[in-house]
């Protein structure tokens, strides 16, 4: 259940206020070949043009009863031996992340990922994790560096008895349209360096605080393209802390995060799209817009069973930089039930 209120338009003039009843349903298959080959399959629901946001709103594009759109959202096949793993076709996002304010949970590449495992007997460190991969968006059906794709390489350690972890990455986009799905006016690059670290400061009540940073190495100053005020907008920063876990019944777990994203420190339609309202519809692509904004999340959850949990999310949102006239804003409140099995 999700209501959004204070929705303000680039123009100045405000959305209504709106009350949604939203649901969404996944099933998987897992096929293990043998002790170093897997093959995975998932279907959902949800409108297949929206990477997004696969959600689904009752009475909204279904009426009358009619059937459910559903469709794939992975399909792989995996190998694993000793200390390295890889996955051909679509799967998840192959990468360490924290939140989904770089890239969506619910935005699934296609490509090839390799990751090797290392453990260590030190007081130091204890394990080195590294994650490559290429992944293409679109292909032009010639050569690969013509593609719109992305590449990326990323080192993760553990320390402190795997009580903290740090992880660094540079993602490299080739190609990318300032508007998806078709409607572009231009195509840029992005050279995106992440930091990231997670500190347990507590175990019991878990207590735990999360760091990322992102800045966009790439020089925009001389693309005419972009508009003068959006020329250095490259960097990011995420924080946030918790207290809590979810894993059996009668846990609970609390959560606040502060962003702070600018319009080209991430690709703003492969990032999540749960804080706002903001989106391309203008341009007619579902998907969403959001960085080039600043707010805050307050989470609050309760596990009423080992795969069941209720979670209250609260958000607040800020435009950096207005598009038009005004500084776009918005507010949502939004009650999840998830349900595993």
């Amino acid at each position: 259940m999700e209501q959004d209120w204070n929705s303000r338009k680039s123009d100045g003039t405000y959305r209504d206020d709106r009350t949604r009843l939203r649901y969404r349903a996944r099933f998987g298959a897992l096929y293990h070949y043998n002790n170093w080959a897997s093959f995975g399959l998932r279907l959902r629901t949800g409108d297949p043009k929206k990477q997004q946001d696969p959600q689904l709103t009752l009475g909204e594009g279904f009426k009358e009863f009619s059937t459910l759109p559903i469709a794939f959202e992975k399909a792989y096949v995996k190998f694993n031996y000793k200390w390295f793993s890889s996955w051909l076709g679509k799967n998840t996002f192959p990468f360490e992340k924290q939140n989904e304010l770089f890239w969506s949970d619910n935005v699934f590449p296609e490509g090839i990922s390799l990751s090797g495992t290392f453990h260590f007997d030190a007081k130091l460190i204890q394990s080195l994790q590294i994650n490559t991969g290429h992944f293409i968006l679109a292909t032009n059906r010639n050569s690969l560096d013509s593609d719109s794709y992305f590449q990326g390489i990323q080192f993760v350690t553990s320390h402190l008895q795997n009580r903290l972890k740090i992880f660094s990455a540079f993602y490299y986009f080739n190609k990318i349209p300032n508007i998806p799905d078709g409607n572009e006016t231009y195509a840029l690059d992005y050279s995106i360096v992440h930091i990231g670290t997670k500190k347990d400061i507590y175990i019991r009540p878990k207590v735990a605080v999360e760091i990322d940073y992102y800045h966009n190495l790439q020089n925009l100053k001389a693309n005419e393209a972009i508009p003068l005020k959006f020329r250095n907008q490259k960097q990011g920063i995420v924080v946030s802390t918790s207290m809590g876990k979810l894993k059996k019944k009668g846990d609970w777990k609390m959560r606040l995060t502060y962003v702070y994203l600018e319009k080209f420190a991430a690709v703003d339609f492969l990032a999540q799209n749960d804080w706002t309202r903001w989106d391309y519809s203008s341009y007619e692509s579902p998907d969403g817009r959001l960085t080039n904004f600043k707010g805050l999340e307050i989470m609050a959850g309760l596990a009423l069973g080992r795969k069941m949990n209720l979670k209250m999310r609260y958000f607040i949102v800020d435009q950096l930089i207005p598009f038009g006239i005004a500084k776009e804003t918005g507010n949502r409140i939004r009650l999840d039930i998830n349900i595993g099995f």
